[in-house]
């Protein structure tokens, strides 16, 4: 067996860390990146942590998949544990509430994909349809964005009353509606295609703004209002 030659042993522009400082973050691969967050290998076993972020990312299937990954399931990985878990998921939870943090309160919206790049993080992964109202002023700023369900979209769930409740509380003038679909296609179902023209028609008569309804898939989305079909 090759003799185990810690990271810190290895020619400097070798190192992630030292790559990182020298030519930016976004030079590094996916692999590095995790190395780092890692910090350590193990030496009883001849496995750098380098060795340690390959092995991850391909038993989860890249950083989306890590991320989604159950704590339970890390902490059982040979080389990993709780510590290593919890610096893993620190990072990847730093990096998801960056994303998040794209469209911000008093942000004025510029267009639909605004909306996914918002959202994407939080929704590609979850196994159930979540439905969101975001409450907009009368110049189109973000004013902030409302959970309104949980589970399979159907009328009884997303109902108007429920939907513009905080529409009317916050005196918004204009509201997005967002879901997401676990299958990963976004393609808008009947039940969506009705939902959203019944909620158009009570914003109408409220005298409330539908700018958009956007089904956000896996790494793709559905704009109601680009397509034409609100």
């Amino acid at each position: 067996m090759a003799r185990y030659q810690p990271i810190k042993d290895w020619p400097e522009e070798d190192r992630p860390r030292e790559k990182l400082l020298d030519k930016g973050a976004e030079a590094l691969s996916d692999t590095e990146l995790l190395a780092i967050l890692l910090r350590t290998g193990n030496a009883s076993t001849g496995e750098s942590a380098l060795d340690h972020a390959r092995l991850l990312l391909n038993r989860f299937g890249g950083l989306k998949g890590l991320d989604g990954a159950p704590v339970a399931e890390l902490k059982t990985i040979k080389g990993i544990g709780p510590a290593k878990t919890a610096q893993l998921k620190a990072g990847l939870e730093i990096g998801r509430r960056l994303g998040r943090g794209k469209w911000e309160a008093g942000q004025a919206l510029r267009s639909s994909e605004d909306v996914f790049r918002h959202f994407a993080e939080r929704l590609e992964k979850e196994k159930r349809e979540i439905f969101y109202v975001v409450l907009l002023t009368n110049k189109n700023r973000k004013i902030r964005e409302v959970k309104i369900s949980e589970g399979s979209l159907t009328a009884s769930l997303v109902h108007p009353r429920e939907v513009y409740n905080p529409v009317i509380r916050e005196s918004a003038a204009a509201v997005i509606f967002v879901h997401n679909h676990p299958s990963g296609d976004p393609a808008p179902s009947p039940e969506d295609l009705e939902i959203t023209r019944r909620l158009k028609e009570v914003g109408e008569v409220m005298g409330i703004r539908v700018l958009d309804h956007v089904v956000i898939g896996h790494g793709r989305y559905f704009s109601f209002s680009d397509r034409g079909v609100l």
